[in-house]
């Protein structure tokens, strides 16, 4: 493990450092015109009244050098909670000295310490380092599973479609 990195909660004041490290990931993964997160979305999102995800960064003598994105998810079959890593990212400067794995301890920690049955992500079928990093820590691929997303759209014509019975109420 890399010297002198702290593993900390994000903060909302770290929301301008997530959103410049998700444009670089979103570089590095090819997918730039989709980022769109902004500090004021991400202050509303994961640090307002009813957060939808949690973050952690690591830095390094200070510096902030990258940070994992994950949410709450629970499963059927096992009856129990698991934690969904949305992102995970080490600046390119800063990779290969153990942060990605320290950030990965840190969410399986924070699984293990909340009663989790698991941890799972996703990763672009190309990203071959990605994988071979995942799988030196007994990450298992499931290959006959595919991601499955509404957006846009597809995503609000499909929620006309719910009956108008379905009475939704804010807690």
């Amino acid at each position: 493990m890399s010297l002198n990195v702290k593993i900390r909660p994000c903060r909302s004041d770290d929301a301008e450092t997530l959103v410049a490290m998700i444009r670089e990931l979103a570089v590095y993964e090819k997918l730039e015109a989709f980022a769109q997160a902004t500090p004021d979305a991400l202050r509303t999102h994961l640090f307002g009244p009813r957060p939808s995800a949690e973050a952690i960064l690591a830095e390094q003598d200070g510096v902030p050098v990258g940070f994992a994105l994950f949410f709450s998810t629970f499963s059927t079959f096992r009856g129990q909670p698991g934690l969904y890593l949305e992102d995970i990212f080490v600046r390119e400067t800063h990779r290969n000295r153990g942060i990605g794995k320290a950030l990965l301890a840190t969410v399986a920690r924070i699984a293990v310490e909340r009663g989790c049955g698991r941890v799972e992500w996703s990763v672009l079928d190309w990203n071959a380092p990605s994988i071979a990093f995942y799988r030196s820590l007994g990450a298992e691929p499931m290959d006959e599973w595919t991601v499955q997303r509404l957006h846009e759209e597809p995503l609000a014509r499909l929620a006309a479609l719910s009956p108008s019975s379905f009475g939704m109420t804010s807690e």
